[in-house]
């Protein structure tokens, strides 16, 4: 198989490897890598219903991390999607009401950042490895509520690794940060933000850019490297599911080989949606992706007019982890709808960064031709999973309803009634509060565990084993710092 080479969406003349690229995570002037081209499949599409989720796996990751051996790329996928899920199947496709709910929190954390983020700490090692690299890593990341916790879970008392998290104090919910404060390992570190999700992001990439920092750690035996989401670590690895669905989908006779299928993706940071894209470019017969926001609803606005602005006000959900107003993955996109020309890339997000919006060309939006954006409220939020648990018993968290609603209307303005998949991208247990709120109408400010054996009850679904043991865990992290305080803490973490 030819090697394919990355190259950064802010200076196309960069060209690095797969795992040099999983290793920096962000190119050195701020551009995200991309691959050169997106690679084909490679096989037919029926094969695909035969085959485990690890066997999809290695088909679709092979495609993209071409300077990993067979036996690398299998070692890390098998050390991921093993026991620590709680099905066999990994990602099982549910259908609810006409529509199939890729449920993709079965993971350690119960949520979908597990699906990546079980097999970046392993793609990270072994890319360490091949480039001899003799730093220790340290893993920097912000945090909406789901990635924190599940990248904590990942690194964890990995050998040279750190992994330092960052989440706004007030912004996740209780059962996240539950998760994050209890974390063991002596080479995590936890620390809420007096900001919101983007203030932390913003924090993180300033952390990144900054070259002084940067020789300091090396100097004491550091080098940073990211989890989030614009790590293509993280990136390529949610491709899988979608080709996994269909698949599924094929194997139980709900579609012919070939038939085309939507996807719905709820969405803030646009990695998950962008995963979809890369799946249908693949050669996965995808036609709509619907991208489903949440009342901070800057990507629903950009894909109607053409124009991203994050000059808003910031609102505070019940889908938390879609609470983001800077949508870093997008940035992929554009580059590829600018016709991958890193000149027009670089002063769209310098536009961005210094005035808080900017605006595509026509030409570009005819690159966006895949999508259709909607939106949801919080009564709509709240009434559709109360409606789907009438309806059918199955209960939805916050974050998925978000996405069923969007569906919901989609149809109904377009009688486009394509069999779809909806990425379920939590378990309700996460937002135990505003899930029983939504189903019984009732106020609940019990104790989140009380709250949990209430769902349980009502779901008529066993608590799942990451939220039960957390009754026990003790808070290990109590750090938090002002958004300006980001780079100290962070040094008082690393002895420097």
């Amino acid at each position: 198989m030819k090697e394919l080479f990355y190259k950064s969406t802010r200076n196309s003349a960069i060209r690095v490897t797969a795992s040099q690229a999983i290793l920096k995570g962000l190119s050195d002037e701020g551009g995200l890598f991309i691959p050169e081209s997106i690679p084909a499949l490679g096989r037919p599409i029926e094969d695909f219903a035969d085959m485990t989720y690890a066997q999809t796996a290695y088909e679709v990751m092979s495609r993209f991390y071409t300077d990993f051996t067979e036996e690398e790329l299998k070692s890390c996928i098998n050390k991921a999607y093993d026991k620590k899920f709680d099905t066999e199947v990994i990602a099982p496709l549910v259908e609810a009401d006409g529509a199939y709910y890729l449920e993709l929190f079965h993971g350690p954390t119960i949520a979908f950042k597990d699906m990546a983020l079980s097999i970046l700490p392993h793609l990270m090692i072994t890319s360490a490895r091949k480039n001899n690299v003799k730093n220790d890593i340290v893993i920097l990341t912000a945090t909406s509520g789901d990635t924190g916790k599940a990248a904590l879970a990942g690194f964890a008392e990995v050998e040279g690794t750190k992994i330092i998290v960052f989440y706004p104090k007030n912004g996740v919910s209780a059962i996240q940060e539950r998760q994050m404060v209890t974390q063991k390992g002596d080479n995590t570190f936890v620390v809420g933000i007096h900001g919101n999700f983007d203030d932390a992001q913003t924090g993180v990439k300033k952390i990144f850019a900054d070259k002084e920092f940067a020789k300091e750690l090396d100097e004491k035996g550091y080098q940073f490297s990211s989890a989030n989401s614009i790590n293509i670590g993280r990136l390529i690895p949610q491709v899988v599911y979608y080709v996994y669905a269909y698949g599924i989908m094929l194997k139980e006779e709900r579609i012919k080989a070939g038939e085309k299928i939507n996807v719905v993706v709820p969405t803030g940071n646009f990695g998950n949606i962008l995963a979809a894209y890369l799946a249908k470019h693949m050669g996965v017969p995808i036609d709509k992706l619907i991208c489903a926001s949440n009342h901070n609803k800057v990507l629903y606005d950009f894909f109607r007019s053409g124009e991203y602005n994050r000059n808003r006000e910031f609102y505070l959900t019940t889908s938390p982890s879609m609470d983001i107003l800077i949508s870093s993955n997008l940035e992929r996109l554009i580059y590829l709808i600018a016709g991958e020309d890193d000149e027009k890339n670089k002063e769209l997000m310098r536009l961005l960064s210094e005035t808080g919006s900017y605006t595509i060309t026509d030409k570009m939006k005819e690159g966006l031709n895949d999508f259709v954006g909607g939106f949801a409220t919080e009564e709509e939020t709240a009434k559709r999973i109360k409606e789907l648990y009438e309806k059918t018993g199955y209960v939805l968290d916050t974050h998925t309803a978000v996405a069923s609603y969007v569906y919901e209307q989609y149809v109904k303005e377009t009688g486009d009634t394509k069999k779809t998949v909806i990425a379920s991208t939590a378990s309700p247990f996460k937002f135990g509060q505003s899930v029983m709120e939504a189903i019984d109408g009732k106020e609940h400010n019990e104790d989140m565990f009380e709250l949990v054996e209430t769902l349980s009850k009502t779901a008529n679904v066993s608590v799942p084993g990451a939220v039960s043991e957390l009754k026990s865990a003790p808070v290990l992290h109590n750090h938090i710092c002002e958004k300006d305080g980001m780079k100290d803490i962070i040094k008082e973490f690393l002895e420097m």
